[in-house]
């Protein structure tokens, strides 16, 4: 009689997995954690030195621009540095030279607001690195276009600033106009990256594609520190202006009811391009993990049962799921080969050919003297079609076998 023998609790089995297996299966993937979180953690600290006071008249950082700063005020040009939208707007004016930093970061009311009140100062505005979005709205009939790569250029325009700079560090937004008083400057692709808008009686507005050439690293290369000097010093006084996320005026609506123009930006564009190569390299990440547990698995490795199990209560669970997933072609597939793999020997067959039908079924018939057409669809026949026919053939299979060893 057969038991069912229980295993102890003390020992270990397939369904529970010691400590000590727990940390084999997972110190590998720990440690890439732990590796990444201590990457990203080291180039945080060192890039953000690079990132602090980007375009701040008051950082010495290699982005900062305070080395054009001491040079402007050197030259009797007073600077005032604003964070927001009131106080720029409020320090422009004829003799005032205003340096937007970052128009792009600005929403669609605050760069409508900040053009009405240039356009009424006569001044001299600067726009650094302006978007197609911005440009529309800060320099209407200017448009910008593809960004390239910076790179020191020639001015190759009768621009007097640019003649005397000479070679400077241009490049970034290209851009455009039509039926505009303007004069273009370093040119990328046969469009400038230096664009001088003059405006009667509005004063005069400058975009430049890239602020590369007020960085403290670059403002001692070829005539960059001349170019900045004759664009920004033209007037007594310089507003620096440092658009600031915390300014009152981003948080007023931005409906578009102002102009009817609305806000184009998607939320993509909202999102700064360091977060989406960051999600882009966490993505590939995942999927080199997934690549890399999935070859740890390797082939299946037989295991002791932790109980003994009836071969009766096999069968029938194997059947039960056989049943459940309608897989009637595998479970007669397995009743046949079993039987083939049983009557092989008993007819003089090597296990080799036993599921081989042009010496199988010879062999049968010569034993029992059947046809061998009936032979063949009983023991290499098509799948069936409903459970009934199954139960049929296994029922045939039994007795074939029965006859076979009585024969």
């Amino acid at each position: 009689m057969t038991a069912v023998t229980t295993a102890t609790t003390a020992s270990p089995t397939s369904a529970s997995s010691s400590p000590r297996q727990v940390w084999a299966r997972t110190r590998g993937l720990l440690f890439a954690l732990l590796l990444l979180v201590a990457a990203g953690i080291v180039l945080a600290t060192a890039r953000s030195g690079d990132q602090h006071g980007r375009l701040d008249p008051r950082s010495a950082d290699q982005h900062g621009s305070r080395a054009v700063a001491e040079l402007l005020k050197d030259r009797g040009v007073s600077i005032r540095v604003t964070t927001t939208l009131d106080d720029t707007t409020a320090a422009t004016g004829p003799d005032t030279t205003l340096l937007v930093t970052a128009p792009n970061l600005l929403t669609p009311h605050q760069q409508n607001e900040l053009r009405a009140a240039t356009t009424d100062s006569a001044g001299r505005t600067v726009l650094l690195a302006a978007d197609p979005l911005s440009v529309s709205a800060l320099a209407p009939g200017v448009r910008a276009n593809s960004s390239g790569q910076v790179a020191a250029r020639a001015p190759q325009c009768s621009l007097p600033a640019a003649r005397t700079a000479g070679d400077a560090d241009t490049g970034g937004f290209r851009y455009t106009a039509d039926g505009l008083d303007t004069i273009g400057c370093y040119p990328s692709g046969n469009l400038p990256t230096l664009l001088l808008v003059q405006e009667r009686g509005a004063g005069d507005t400058v975009l430049l594609g890239s602020p590369d050439l007020l960085y403290n690293n670059r403002l001692a290369s070829h005539g960059n520190a001349s170019l900045a000097l004759q664009l920004l010093g033209s007037r007594p006084h310089l507003v620096w202006y440092l658009p600031s996320l915390a300014d009152p005026s981003a948080a007023q609506d931005r409906d578009g009811s102002d102009d009817g123009t609305g806000d184009d930006r998607s939320f993509v564009d909202l999102i700064p391009s360091g977060w989406l190569w960051g999600t882009l390299q966490l993505a590939v990440a995942a999927v080199l993990a997934a690549i890399w547990r999935a070859r740890r698995l390797g082939p299946l490795v037989t295991e002791r049962l932790p109980v003994a199990i009836r071969a009766s209560e096999s069968t029938e669970g194997r059947a039960r799921l056989y049943r459940k997933a309608n897989a009637r072609d595998r479970a007669a597939s397995s009743l046949r080969s079993a039987t083939r793999t049983r009557i092989a020997p008993l007819i003089g067959v090597s296990p080799r050919d036993a599921h081989s039908p042009s010496v199988l079924l010879p062999a049968v018939s010569a034993r029992l003297s059947t046809a061998e057409g009936g032979l063949d669809t009983l023991l290499f026949g098509p799948e069936p079609a409903d459970d009934a026919t199954l139960v049929r053939l296994a029922d045939q299979l039994d007795t074939l076998e029965r006859e076979v060893r009585t024969s």
